[in-house]
């Protein structure tokens, strides 16, 4: 297989750039998901065969979106003929075409979040919500989405189209709700921008470690939302989360793109702007809802550790209340494996190892590459290095991602140095 060349790679970058926003813009004028996607990639295929060629332009996110919507008033136009209501709708596109760059920045923003509470329309299921928000916002692709969700490829691409019919046969507005609609949308919206910062702070799968555009697209959302419901505590808390969790992205890679785990990282790599940006997003969110909700506390553990200089000078007890909380609320294993985790900081890995060993049988976990390798760092602790490499070179068995594979591989083989 050939290389891409560097133009092809640079095409690929505006693309993971761009997309959600151009078929956020696209949208809004065709009033269709799945046309303004196709709509999206058709433009992409003639920057591909143009740009080579001419060079990328400067601005290449106007340029794609020129592309489609000439494409799209083409359409229009040709329909308009056979349907005078098309007229109308032919009027408004070619107005609408007579943008400058500045103006489509400016309006662009709004789009994304418009699609995002768009995927989030109650009309659609929980699943379909998310998948299709991470194939239309995050860029993922069904093969991506269907590791996410431990499911096939194909099971996942017919999951996708269905969502996007319904929403087309139910005719839902690309607009942003209000009201009590719009309340009903934040709780699966906050769902899905952590997904994608997610994503960009631990990808699934792939060659990289992090994806920092989806990061900085999360918390870009995360932003909007928290001006849009400004009253809403978990909005705050999810935004804390973000910012705080971000912060320490610098210090999560090597220079040779390998993962830095938490405890090995050059804490004063760590972003100070954005930990101050966090704690007083948590402050907010702290001051807004007691009890707190599920985004606010990890947002507070976070906290703890942008407070401490060293992973000993952590307040890992009041981590494990905190986890104890969460546990109460979302009854996740993922959360009580975290737990087990802080346990042992606290209380030592003798104590925490019986916590991961309930665990095992948990169906939700059993392709769980975190399992194993959490289990793993506790037996390495109390001296149990054969057993460790055992469930270290599990845990690799089950990443996706090939850096993090490596660096478990890597740290089984130091488990038979003397």
């Amino acid at each position: 297989m050939r290389e891409p060349t560097p133009t092809r790679k640079a095409i690929e970058a505006v693309w993971r750039i761009e997309a959600a926003r151009l078929i956020g813009g696209l949208v809004r004028l065709v009033h269709d998901v799945d046309r303004a996607e196709d709509l999206a990639q058709e433009a992409l295929v003639t920057a591909l065969e143009r740009w080579p060629e001419a060079g990328i332009p400067d601005n290449a996110g106007a340029w794609l979106m020129t592309a489609a919507r000439r494409r799209a008033v083409d359409e229009m136009r040709r329909r308009a003929m056979m349907d005078q209501k098309h007229v109308e709708l032919e009027r408004s596109a070619v107005s609408s075409t007579t943008f400058d760059e500045e103006a489509l920045d400016d309006a662009v923003g709004d789009d994304v979040l418009r699609l995002v509470l768009v995927a989030c329309h109650p009309v659609l299921s929980r699943e379909a919500r998310v998948a299709l928000t991470l194939r239309l916002v995050a860029g993922l692709s069904t093969a991506e989405i269907a590791r996410a969700f431990l499911t096939s490829e194909a099971t996942m691409a017919q999951r996708i189209v269905r969502a996007k019919r319904t929403l087309s046969e139910a005719r839902v507005p690309f607009e942003v709700p209000t009201g009590a609609d719009l309340g009903a949308r934040i709780p699966p919206a906050l769902e899905v921008v952590y997904l994608i910062f997610n994503e960009g702070y631990a990808a699934t799968a792939g060659d990289d470690w992090l994806r920092p555009e989806l990061c900085e697209e999360a918390m870009r959302l995360g932003r909007m939302l928290a001006g849009l419901v400004a009253d809403d505590a978990e909005v705050h808390g999810l935004l804390a989360l973000m910012e705080l969790q971000a912060s320490r992205a610098r210090a999560r890679v090597g220079p040779g793109g390998e993962p830095v785990l938490l405890f090995e990282q050059d804490r004063s790599r760590w972003d100070r702007l954005l930990i101050t940006r966090g704690l007083a997003a948590l402050a907010r969110a702290e001051a807004l809802a007691q009890p707190l909700g599920p985004y606010t506390i990890q947002a507070a553990i976070a906290g703890c550790h942008a407070r401490a200089r060293t992973p000993q000078e952590t307040d890992w007890a009041r981590i494990v209340a905190l986890y104890d909380a969460l546990v109460e609320l979302t009854g996740s294993p993922v959360v009580e494996l975290n737990r087990a985790v802080a346990v042992s900081m606290a209380y030592g890995p003798a104590e925490a190892l019986p916590l991961v060993d309930e665990l095992a049988e948990e169906p939700a976990l059993r392709n769980y590459h975190l399992l194993p390798a959490v289990r793993a760092d506790l037996l390495l602790k109390l001296g149990r290095r054969s057993e460790a490499k055992a469930e270290l070179e599990k845990a690799a068995g089950l990443a996706t991602n090939t850096r993090e594979r490596d660096l478990l591989l890597a740290r089984a083989a130091a488990c038979s140095s003397p």
